[in-house]
């Protein structure tokens, strides 16, 4: 009779490899499946869960991280310990994902939005956490042979760390409709502040250097090829013509408007947070939804008004942007009439706006006009 060969301790150490990978895969597959969930919209009977809850889960997960971590503090951990406190974190996260799918129930697309990047961040980084936990056992032997990678001795700590901040930023995430709907808009309103503060940079050639400009093409020979002028990026948006200038100002108008009225429309926004209920805000949540997404349209109309200002003006796309401003004020300004709460300021700036859109709409025409009279002159002059 054969007798069986003894396993060696190698043989051992490569076969507790292989299950911690094996099960690490399975894990990660297992998340997977459930966070799909998280991307179907949460049926209206399902139990709606705070947001509290949530945050309180990001918490444990908090602590069993530093459990994972606190294995490499000492001695080389076993790969038992290692899989069984990558279990425990697995059922945590779990548990996690479950809770923040029944969180979104009632949400529209912004805090669902919200949520669901939230949750990704901490996800992505347990994932992170435990491959290399992982990874790390798999490098016992060089560790314990002197050759191991010094960098690699602070991967966990660093590791742990990026959960703790993906668990904290749970408390940042909005809880509400309207908040989200709110901190939307605000980025609307940052990007519109960006736009004007570029707008109010902007300036009129100087009459030094128009006149050099004059000078040098007046004493150039007419067989003498033109020189390119010496030209910088600072130089940008500095050449802007009396008439152009003009033009400018008057956008700088148009997009002062536009930034108040967000805001006012962001205040008016937060003080119908009493009016958001979880059990029938369909049609108010798709009302926020449309006021948002106008905002937004809005300032897109914005950056390419700013950007048609730079020389060589382009009045035509500057008319087409102004217009589908005021369209989509007029769509807020109706939307808003719904809710039967516009305040007075709310609706002083729509009445403000709607007026410096309409002087830079009547100044535009009267350039258009300009310009067509001077071309029939230069024809009339020729003939």
């Amino acid at each position: 009779m054969q007798q069986q060969k003894p396993t060696s301790s190698a043989e051992m150490g490569r076969a507790e490899k292989e299950q911690l990978d094996r099960t690490l895969n399975l894990h990660i597959n297992t998340i997977h499946e459930t966070f799909q969930v998280l991307d179907q919209a949460s049926p209206s009977s399902l139990e709606k869960v705070s947001w509290y809850h949530v945050v309180q889960m990001g918490e444990l997960l908090s602590k069993q991280a530093t459990i994972v971590g606190m294995l490499w503090t000492g001695e080389s951990p076993e790969a038992k310990a290692i899989e069984e406190t990558m279990e425990s974190y697995v059922n945590l996260l779990q548990g996690f994902l479950l809770l923040s799918h029944g969180s979104s129930v009632s949400a529209g697309p912004t805090l669902s939005s919200s949520i669901h990047e939230s949750v990704r961040q901490v996800v992505d980084c347990s994932f992170k956490l435990l491959k290399e936990s992982v990874s790390l056992y798999d490098e016992i032997p060089s560790i314990l042979a002197g050759s191991y990678n010094k960098d690699r001795k602070n991967s966990i700590p660093r590791f742990v760390g990026t959960v703790w901040e993906a668990c904290s930023a749970l408390n940042k995430c909005p809880a509400t409709n309207i908040t989200a709907i709110g901190r939307a808009m605000t980025q609307v309103a940052v990007s519109v502040e960006d736009v004007l503060r570029e707008m109010k940079e902007l300036k009129p050639v100087s009459s030094d250097v128009m006149d050099e400009t004059s000078d040098r093409a007046s004493t150039k020979p007419e067989n003498e090829p033109q020189e390119e002028d010496d030209f910088s990026e600072d130089d940008l948006g500095n050449d802007l013509s009396e008439e152009e200038m003009e033009i400018a100002q008057l956008a700088v108008g148009v997009v002062s408007g536009t930034l108040a009225t967000v805001k006012e429309l962001i205040r008016a926004i937060t003080d119908l947070i009493k009016l958001e209920n979880p059990d029938d805000n369909g049609k108010f949540v798709g009302s926020l939804e449309k006021l948002l997404k106008l905002c937004q349209e809005v300032g897109a109309q914005i950056d390419e008004l700013g950007a048609c200002l730079y020389p060589p003006q382009e009045l035509p796309a500057i008319k087409v942007a102004l217009e589908k401003i005021s369209s989509s004020i007029d769509e807020v300004q109706l939307e808003m009439e719904s809710f039967k709460s516009s305040s007075e300021p709310l609706v002083q700036s729509f009445s403000d706006l709607r007026t410096s859109i309409k002087q830079m709409l009547h100044h535009l025409d009267c350039v258009d006009t300009k310009v067509v009279v001077d071309k029939l002159q230069n024809v009339a002059l020729t003939n």
